[in-house]
């Protein structure tokens, strides 16, 4: 099984004087992850993560130089290296999928011919520092759409054909890199079977070329794990594909941290179904390998933990100022994920890396 993590706030939060434990001594965090039988490491890029002024957008700035540092510590490890591309400047995901900053002016055949580029040139800068991925992801969280407005899909009779078209472009520059790296299409909301079977649908019906569903899943938002059980369970069967759950995690607490406005509440521990605590995180985490083992044929491949490394530091964001200006958010910066990350607040192991070495 991939029991993958994503570790893209790694290099910001280390910047920033986070410091990872095991047995008490001080680790460095691909050692400890690696002990406890993480395998794979998911890392997303964006284009240009900075403001006219130079200023970063924060949410760890993973531009090329950041992703290409991370990657090689991960493959220096032993693990795999899954890509996430989104396309973007900044965070892509079901409400917002915004253009480059540099492409804002294109559209038809010249966009097309940006993505292909971009990702053929991309794929090839880390190939050329011996870091080429085993998997990539075109886009991210794509329910609906990709390079808006280009790209989509609203209203009673969306335009999957446009969004598709970009979405061929990204995918053919993939095959013609190296047929042999596997391609991922990821949404969010992995317990809902009507968005998924409506989507990958139009997918067939296109003809686009994939090898991996990827679904979010969040209990707490995503419906229940049967739902996502049956859900994985049709979509392998219905389109013959490989499965991945690209992102998860679950909190172990709801105290509050110094510094950090939480987005995992009692309220959503409620919803979920675990209890908020090192052995409810634990539980959950178990119980979704147990559904991912369970798919027939073994076509889901594993799992991603979203942000497991986010510990509470000063100042770290997942956007600055820069950034909540470039995505139009008004809302606060900080840290919203701690209570849901596998290390504690002082950077110890909690108890769900040990189920994830000890499941089989």
């Amino acid at each position: 099984m991939l029991k993958g993590v994503d570790l893209s706030m790694l290099g910001e939060l280390e910047r920033l004087g986070a410091k990872y434990r095991d047995g008490g001594e001080k680790k460095d965090i691909f050692a400890v992850l690696k002990s406890y039988g993480v395998n794979a490491m998911r890392l997303r890029i964006w284009n240009d993560p900075y403001d006219a002024d130079g200023n970063p957008y924060g949410g760890g700035t993973n531009d090329f130089p950041v992703t290409l540092g991370l990657a090689k510590r991960a493959l220096a490890s032993g693990m795999r290296f899954v890509l996430n591309a989104h396309y973007s400047d900044f965070w892509t995901d079901p409400g917002k999928q915004c253009k480059p900053k540099a492409w804002r002016g294109f559209s038809g055949d010249r966009l097309k011919r940006e993505v292909y580029a971009y990702t053929r040139i991309l794929l090839e800068k880390f190939s050329s520092q011996g870091v080429k991925p085993d998997m990539v992801q075109i886009g991210n969280e794509l329910t609906y759409g990709f390079l808006w407005e280009d790209g989509r899909l609203s209203g009673e009779n969306p335009n999957y054909a446009g969004m598709f078209t970009f979405l061929a472009a990204g995918i053919q520059a993939v095959r013609d890199f190296d047929p042999a790296v596997k391609i991922i299409l990821h949404l969010d909301n992995g317990g809902n079977h009507e968005l998924y079977r409506e989507w990958f649908g139009a997918a067939r019906g296109f003809g686009l070329d994939y090898d991996v569903i990827g679904l979010s899943y969040y209990p707490f938002w995503h419906g229940t794990l049967d739902e996502l059980a049956a859900n994985m369970k049709d979509l392998s069967v219905r389109y013959g594909k490989e499965l991945i759950i690209a992102e998860t995690s679950y909190g172990y607490t709801t105290e509050a941290m110094e510094g950090c406005r939480h987005v995992f509440t009692q309220e959503l521990a409620d919803i979920g179904g675990f209890p908020a605590t090192k052995e409810g995180q634990s539980a959950f985490l178990w119980e979704l390998m147990e559904r991912i083992k369970a798919v027939p044929d073994h076509k889901c491949l594993g799992f991603v933990y979203w942000c497991p490394e986010w510990i509470p530091v000063n100042h770290s964001t997942w956007a600055s100022e820069a950034g909540r200006a470039y995505i139009k958010d008004e809302s606060e910066g900080g840290n919203s994920w701690a209570n849901q990350s596998v290390f504690d607040a002082s950077g110890n192991p909690l108890p769900v890396l040990t189920a994830i070495r000890d499941f089989v």
